[in-house]
Order: structure tokens, then C-alpha cells, then sequence
């Protein structure tokens, strides 16, 4: 299957960037290339782009998107995680960037590519993985984690109300037999969720699939670990886009980009700062940027996105 993905917030992010054509630009979430390619289109030559992903069905398809400007804008594409930033660009001998993107979540592609095990909609084998060199899988969670282990999960990861219960019937389930695919899981979460609340708030099985996606991939760990240190990378005046997909990602970079903005730790009556922690940058979004009605008619997917935009000082 072809890697398509409809980038959100497309346009929002490139102007968020503030691009500088001589300047140099990380997209941490490759994907199809999507937003790689308008901000490769804004580069001169003397511009320079990297790109970082783990899937590598998406390294192929961003490469071959990428190609027009192969010969103009120097590139790199690497096959790795955003959390290994840092490492990247020390590799490739570069000191600082002028922007990072981040578009978080789950891609289209991996969404609509069954055998990948991470939707509800279909029957697959339970897999979940982001970078399929990784030896841990959905499977090995449902099956594996302890029961309070599995509840605390789809609690906290999947704000799920029914979570204890959940995690009962995926325990008593699998002492019959191995969990192995999207549809036995999708029936055990339905039998442990009442009839009533099934018919609202979407598929039943959303915000467990979710949690234990989130779980396996280490998705907000990462998060939280990385941004300090791409804010860091940033070169004066560099931007850092992160477009989140629900609100538990949202509130990290929330939080840490007005910690970065602010960090002062002094008490509010203590006449001067004494702490010595001084501000990394602004926080140019006070609200989220949101989706364009045009853009939510064309791509349902986008209806939970936000854009939220940090500037170095």
C-alpha cells in the first residue's frame, strides 16, 4: 500500500515556521513528506533539511516525495526517533536548527494498513509499532502486563472510564487463550463496557486501542523528554512547531513551553528573581491553532489537531 497521509495544519505550520531559505530545518515526524516538501520548496541551496522517522515505510515514501529538491537543498533523511534528536544532528555535524516540526500521532498510512494492528476497524495481528525493529508489540502488552499494570494504561493513556473493568476481562480473557488480533481485543473491551455507554463517544474500543498504542510506542514519554532538548537545538530566533492530536500530548507541550518561557521558580512576592533561571524563548501561539472549517471538511482526521509555536530568543 501506497504511504499517503493528508498533512493538518499544513499551511498554519509552514507559516509558523517563519522560514529562512538559507536556513536549516528538521521535520522529527517525516511521515509522507508532506510538510517536508513546502518547507524544502521555501529552501534555497543554501538551505538544509533533515528528516526523522522510525517507520520505515515512511523513510521510502518521503525520499521518493522528496526528490525534486534532492540536487537543490542539501538532505538528509534518517531512520530514527525524534527523542534521538540530539544524537541526529551530532552525527551530521550540525551545531543548531532554524525550525522542527512535529506532527504527533498515528499516520493514515499506518492507520489504513491492517497488518500494521493499529485499528479497531479491521482484523489484524495486535502490533502497534511505530518502528518495527522494536521488539516490544500490543500484543505483548495485552497479554503480558499485570492487570493493574494494563488498568493504570488504559487510564491514564486513554482517559477511559471504564478502564478497571477493562482490564479485568483482558486478564480473564487471556488465561483461556492468547490475545492475538484487533478483533479479539475489540470484543473483550465491548463486553466490559455497558450496553448504554457503547452507543456514545465514538467506537467503544478507541480509548483503549489508543493507550495501549501510546504504551507501546512510548509516545508521551518521549515527548516529555524532547522537548527541552530540541528547544535547545534551536538556533536564535528558531521556531519549534508540535501539532498534538489529543489532549494528554497537548497539556505536556502546553506546560513545557511556558515553563521555557517562564521557568523563575522564585516565590510571586519575592521582589527579585534569585533563582538565576532565565527565559529560553517566547510561546508565539497563546491559544492553539485550530483547523480550518475547509480543512475539517476535507480531512476528518484533523478534528482533534492543535498547533501550538515556541520562538528561541
Amino acid at each position: 500500500m501506497e504511504f499517503t497521509h493528508k498533512s493538518v495544519l499544513l499551511q498554519e505550520t509552514i507559516e509558523g515556521l517563519a522560514i529562512r531559505e538559507d536556513g536549516t530545518y528538521v521535520d522529527g515526524t517525516l511521515g509522507g513528506g508532506g510538510h517536508a516538501f513546502y518547507v524544502c520548496e521555501r529552501l534555497s541551496d543554501k538551505g538544509r533539511f533533515i528528516g526523522v522517522d522510525q517507520d520505515a515505510a515512511a523513510i521510502e515514501a518521503a525520499s521518493s516525495r522528496l526528490e525534486p529538491y534532492k540536487n537543490r537543498v542539501k538532505m538528509d533523511i534518517v531512520r530514527s526517533n525524534y527523542g534521538n534528536l540530539p544524537q541526529v544532528l551530532s552525527e551530521l555535524n550540525v551545531a543548531g536548527v532554524d525550525g522542527i516540526v512535529l506532527d504527533l500521532g498515528v499516520s493514515s498510512y499506518q492507520l489504513d494498513t491492517p497488518e500494521r494492528g493499529f485499528t479497531y476497524r479491521e482484523n489484524a495481528p495486535l502490533d502497534m509499532r511505530m518502528d518495527q525493529r522494536q521488539e516490544l508489540t500490543a500484543k505483548d502488552i495485552v497479554n503480558e502486563y499485570p492487570e493493574m499494570e494494563l488498568y493504570r494504561v488504559i487510564r491514564d493513556y486513554g482517559e477511559e472510564k471504564f478502564a478497571k473493568n477493562i482490564a479485568k476481562h483482558i486478564c480473564e480473557a487471556r488465561k483461556k487463550k492468547v490475545i492475538e488480533t484487533t478483533e479479539e481485543l475489540n470484543d473483550i473491551i465491548k463486553a466490559a463496557i455497558p450496553i448504554r455507554a457503547r452507543s456514545v463517544g465514538g467506537h467503544p474500543s478507541k480509548r483503549t486501542f489508543q493507550a495501549i498504542r501510546i504504551e507501546c510506542n512510548q509516545e508521551l514519554t518521549i515527548l516529555e523528554q524532547s522537548i527541552d532538548q530540541m528547544i535547545d537545538l534551536l538556533n536564535p530566533k528558531g521556531r519549534i512547531c508540535i501539532i498534538t492530536f489529543h489532549s494528554l500530548e497537548d497539556r505536556i507541550v502546553k506546560r513545557i513551553f511556558k515553563i521555557n518561557e517562564n521557568p523563575c521558580t522564585c516565590p510571586p512576592d519575592f521582589p527579585l528573581c534569585v533563582c538565576g533561571k532565565t527565559p529560553k524563548g517566547k510561546v508565539i501561539t497563546r491559544k492553539p491553532i485550530l483547523p480550518s472549517e475547509e480543512e475539517l471538511m476535507v480531512n476528518r482526521r484533523s478534528k482533534s489537531a492543535k498547533l501550538r509555536i515556541f520562538e528561541k530568543i
